[in-house]
Parts: C-alpha cells; structure tokens; sequence
C-alpha cells in the first residue's frame, strides 16, 4: 500500500508556487506539470494542528473548510496572529498596500516588512503597490483610516477573486490604473500616523508570475475532496493558494480548466494517483456546464516525481 503524503500548504519562493508537506519535503510547481493524486480510500479528513502541535483530539473537520482545524485549534492559532488583530506590541517595521485583484476590487492590508511580497502571492494579487511603512500600530490606524474614508475593504472571498481572473485587462497599465487613482486619493487624505512614512506609485504585476496570461477562464472549482476521489490535470497557472488545471470532460471530447484551493488537501492522506482520471465534485457558475466525473487520463502519467 503506497504511503500518504499529508499536505500542508503551498507556498510562494522566488522560482514560483511550491506544495509543502509534512516532514518538510516540497514538490516545485511549473507550468505544464501534471499533478496527479488520490484520496484514501476510506479515508477522513482530520485537524491539522496548530503552532506546530498536533490536535490532541484528531478530530474530524468537514471536507469544504478551507482552514481543516477544529475549534480549539483554530482559536490557538489566531491567538498570536497579526492578521486576527491580536497582537499590539509587535516591534518590527510593517507596510500597507493596496492590492488589485480584478475590475473594481481593491483591498488594503498590511504585512511584515522582512516577508517582502510574499503576502501578495498568497493572496492571489494580481497587481498591488506598496502605500506606506512604519510600525505596526500605526499601519493598523492607516489600514482603518482607508476603509472609513474610502471604503477600501480589508478582506476579499477567494470565490470572488476567482470569479474575476477571466476579466483581467490585457496590459500592465490598464490593471494599474484603478491602483494608481486609488493610491493618490489615499495618500491624500488627512490623519495619517506620524509614524508611518507614505510610499510613492510603484505597482508591481504578477500576471506573469502566476502564468495567467492567455490562460482560459475557469469553468469551474473543486468544492471538495472527497474520500477515494482522484485529482489529475495539467497545471496551466496558479494564483495565491488555487492551482488552474487543464482536466478531461466527461465526454473526452475537449479539455477544461478547473480551479483547485490548495487549502482543500489539509488534514486528508493523499497517495500516488496512479494513472487515474479526475474524479472530484466541482462547482461551477450559473449557466455553465462542467466536467465533474471527467474520465480520461490525457496520456500515459508516467514515473512519478515524488506523490505526483
């Protein structure tokens, strides 16, 4: 029986978008990779833990939670964390910014300064600029200042991320320029902290990065993983924790584009997919008609490269 692979998250390094799993191995994600797994049979999905601990009760989270922690462990983890607003006293140096995600969505948030723009990645910004940097406090105040003022949210749904990445503009210009008015007025405005020093106009787009260009639009996403239920696509793009995959239809007649939440796979063991075709429940919009159940391999899947 193959041994399962228990995945805990993808992460952005400067070569592109990395599966990491327990015990510290990495699967580097590039355009074109197949990636090809399967659920265990009969198989639950269990909590993941937090802060380095094991859930003390293993308990079982339900299979469309993007979190895959309990209760307890969900509380643990945000009980120190900056993005929950828990933690006042932080010393290191932050940065505000103002990320685009697709026509007319726009949010402002604050990360470490030390992680770069990491924090974009994971979010799955198509375009951002930096706004302002100081400490902590005072980037929280800028943050609160932009949503009062201007009514910039701070948090954004993935769904509604997704639902936008078919409409990207076609240049770098035109998806700075919402940005660009935005930064301005933000700037702007009074009640600043002191101590925060403002930022000029510098946006940075990462439709290259996460390889979207030309990419079709999604017909739809996986809602779940399901127990003995098998991914295999060929990865096309990737943007914050969702891989696009080119899957088989049912027919076999042409292939889709799905969207996977990297999210998803915590807590459930995952072996070698073995030559099978996707087989997962997935979500699509109104009026679209999917491949869910797709048959179809696209080929032979070869000598795998660690789980795929």
């Amino acid at each position: 029986m193959a041994q399962a692979w228990r995945c805990s998250g993808l992460r952005w390094s400067a070569d592109g978008p990395v599966l990491m799993w327990e015990g510290g191995r990495r699967t580097a994600l590039t355009w074109g990779k197949r990636v090809a797994f399967a659920v265990e049979e009969g198989g639950v999905r269990t909590c993941v833990g937090a802060r380095g601990h094991t859930c003390p009760l293993a308990a079982v989270v339900p299979a469309r939670s993007t979190g895959a922690r309990c209760e307890e462990c969900a509380r643990l983890d945000r009980a120190h964390s900056v993005a929950a607003d828990t933690v006042a006293d932080d010393p290191r140096p932050y940065r505000v910014y103002l990320a685009w995600f697709g026509p007319g969505m726009v949010k402002v948030g604050i990360t470490g300064v030390a992680r770069g723009s990491a924090r974009l990645l994971e979010q799955g910004a198509v375009c951002f600029s930096w706004l302002g940097t100081g400490p902590l406090m005072a980037a929280r105040r800028t943050e609160a200042l932009l949503s009062a003022a201007l009514r910039v949210p701070d948090r954004i749904p993935y769904a509604d991320k997704r639902a936008v990445r078919a409409a990207l503009f076609d240049t770098e210009g035109e998806r700075a320029a919402e940005l660009a008015e935005l930064h301005g007025r933000s700037v702007a405005l009074t009640g600043w902290p002191e101590s925060l020093t403002r930022e000029p106009f510098q946006p940075v787009d990462h439709v290259r990065v996460f390889g979207l260009a030309g990419v079709p639009a999604a017909l739809g996403e996986v809602g779940e993983l399901v127990a003995g239920g098998a991914v295999s696509g060929e990865l096309v793009a990737a943007a914050g924790p969702d891989l696009h995959l080119r899957v088989m239809t049912a027919s076999g007649g042409r292939a889709d584009v799905v969207v996977l939440d990297t999210r998803l796979l915590g807590g459930w063991g995952l072996v070698p997919g073995g030559g099978r075709a996707f087989d997962l429940p997935v979500r699509h919009p109104k009026g679209v008609k999917g491949v869910g159940g797709a048959r179809g391999d696209g080929g032979r899947a070869g000598v795998q490269d660690g789980l795929f």
